[in-house]
């Protein structure tokens, strides 16, 4: 028997239990994205654009005050008119698992978490923020299709109420 660590001791080894700014701040990059972090009360923030649409990452939980075991990427948008009609939000989330999306007030969210306790790769950690973009792009393009031109479709859906058009939602 030799001391040598097997491949999979050396894969464990590599694998992230926990994530700091700079390393969500890498995967964003290695994803296409690019990064503004700003320091806020001694945490450092991440915001960064997708679709041509801001985002921003919410940290989990800590282990340090410098890293964390889990975090969300948020887009709130603002809904201009009033609110989205419910039917929007409950389309949405029958057809999508990944990301989540909540109205509160004239805001609509769209999140999705990424858990890196037990162990991720840096690999999975730019997968994970490239399918955060792509779920980005997928809402605002389900947001473009649920307004009039679904009405004239006459999309089920749309029956239940006017929907707004693509100016009517803004980051």
């Amino acid at each position: 028997m030799s001391n040598t660590p097997t491949n999979n001791e050396a894969t464990a080894t590599d694998l992230l239990d926990a994530v700091t700014p700079e390393q969500v701040s890498d995967a964003i990059k290695a994803a296409g994205g690019a990064v503004t972090t700003i320091e806020q009360d001694g945490v450092v923030r991440l915001h960064s654009a997708s679709h041509g649409i801001g985002f921003q990452v919410l940290w989990g939980n800590p282990v340090t005050t410098t890293q964390y075991t889990d975090f969300t990427l948020s887009c709130p948008l603002h809904v201009q008119g009033g609110t989205l009609p419910e039917a929007v939000l409950a389309a949405w989330h029958r057809t999508k698992r990944f990301a989540r999306v909540a109205q509160h007030g004239d805001f609509v969210v769209l999140e999705m978490d990424v858990v890196v306790a037990g162990g991720v790769s840096p690999a999975y950690l730019a997968f994970a923020v490239r399918l955060w973009m792509q779920m980005m792009g997928e809402f605002f393009l389900h947001l473009r299709n649920y307004g009039p031109a679904g009405a004239t479709r006459g999309d089920a859906a749309n029956a239940a109420g006017a929907a707004p058009n693509s100016d009517s939602v803004a980051a």
